[in-house]
């Protein structure tokens, strides 16, 4: 629920840091972007072998998040001002205003209408239908009944 507020704001600080590194010994402005491409490399490597190879999670539940948006954008800010003072109050609050919209792409097709069974659902529905989360009413009562399912194949004792 809150991950589009707490994201940013702790992962804001290695951009800054290695931004800051690099403008102040080689005046490169794309700091941030290099940190977060390589951030985004090691998460989907994270996400495909620990989630889909370990446990069969489906990879569209788990992917990260992008914040090459916004990455860009604190660069960009760095070397249109070359101020850190600015960087950090307009390029900081850019990072953060951008983050959301930027991950639209990302969360669109979910929202797709696709007519399942004679109803009218999204593909995040189905996904939903298919794949009960554990922390679900849903799964509660499957529990109950003593079914139990994971979304890796198996029974969970």
């Amino acid at each position: 629920r809150l991950w589009v507020t707490v994201t940013p704001i702790v992962l804001i600080t290695f951009p800054a840091a290695v931004q800051a590194v690099l403008w102040e010994r080689f005046r490169l402005p794309f700091g941030a972007t290099i940190v977060i491409l390589g951030l985004l490399l090691g998460e989907w490597v994270n996400r495909y072998f620990n989630f889909w190879g370990w446990t069969y999670f489906p990879i569209n539940f788990v992917f990260p998040a992008s914040l090459i948006p916004g990455a860009i954008l604190l660069d960009v800010v760095l070397m249109l001002s070359g101020s850190y003072l600015f960087t950090a109050v307009i390029g900081g609050m850019a990072w953060g205003l951008v983050f959301y919209p930027g991950n639209w792409p990302i969360i669109a097709p979910l929202h797709v209408p696709v007519e399942y069974n004679g109803m009218l659902m999204s593909v995040a529905d189905i996904q939903g239908y298919h794949y009960v989360r554990t922390g679900t009413p849903e799964y509660i009562r499957m529990v109950e009944k003593g079914t139990l399912r994971t979304f890796g194949k198996d029974v969970a004792p």
